[in-house]
């Protein structure tokens, strides 16, 4: 993320820090620093968050603001904007996958922010998964088919709402309907929130208001223990009308090149 790297250079160069003398106060070493400065690495949660802390600035600001001579803070007048994320990690100080199973589904809405709930959650790793922060989240019912109840998605942590893309699935955690799975409709909206949509088109769209939202995860992959089902044989009907598709694009190649 280039905002991080000039940020990290110009923040330390304002405080008239050198790279060595930085890493000490972060407990890092000065290789690090300038491998996140130079945009080759990026640090981990954890360590962004003790960053952010060191310069007085919100994770928000560190990440997704361009900080220069020009940029001011905005008002911290509403606490209840920050949002905090609990994570795991292991042996080797990389982040954990947290899996949600369907059952503590109810207990993730109040221990979602809390370190100690997150620990007693099952995890595991996937090396397709190293940048990055994801967690797992075991979905039920019908909404989403082809989609099948029990699968488990695995999706990756969205800091910045605005980012939100719509046609594509989240993970959304709120209030109101727990923990959902569905399509985003539209931009996550300040004053509205988000309207999900079910891939299952008997079920109908609905909005999630922006004060009930607590976390939003994109979509990335899911684990089924129900395999695919092998294509059906081609019917005469099917294979009528793909040789009338055939005739159609020939024809019309053709005529292109008359």
């Amino acid at each position: 993320m280039p905002n991080i790297a000039n940020n990290l250079k110009y923040l330390r160069k304002k405080k008239g820090l050198t790279q060595q003398q930085f890493a000490d106060e972060m407990g890092i070493k000065r290789a690090s620093v300038g491998a996140y400065e130079e945009e080759r690495a990026e640090p981990k949660y954890e360590l962004l968050k003790k960053i952010a802390s060191f310069y007085g600035l919100t994770m928000d600001e560190l990440v997704n603001e361009a900080i220069n001579d020009k940029w001011k803070p905005a008002p911290k007048s509403d606490a209840s904007n920050v949002r905090v994320l609990s994570i795991t990690v292991d042996e080797g100080d990389r982040e954990n996958i947290e899996m949600v199973p369907v059952k503590a589904s109810a207990g993730y809405l109040n221990g979602y922010a809390d370190p100690e709930y997150i620990a007693e959650l099952p995890k595991f790793s996937l090396p397709i998964f190293r940048q990055g922060t994801y967690r797992a989240f075991e979905i039920q019912g019908d909404s989403m088919l082809p989609l099948q109840p029990g699968s488990i998605v695995i999706a990756e942590y969205v800091d910045n709402w605005n980012e939100v893309k719509p046609g594509q699935t989240y993970v959304v955690i709120s209030r109101t309907d727990g923990v959902v799975y569905k399509r985003i409709a539209f931009k996550y909206k300040e004053d509205k929130g988000l309207k999900l949509v079910s891939d299952n088109k008997s079920y109908e769209p609905y909005w999630v208001a922006a004060a009930d939202i607590l976390e939003i995860w994109k979509a990335k992959a899911y684990i089924s223990t129900q395999l695919p089902e092998p294509s059906p044989e081609p019917t005469m009907e099917t294979l009528t009308a793909m040789m009338a598709q055939m005739q159609k694009t020939i024809s019309s190649v053709a005529g292109k090149q008359s």
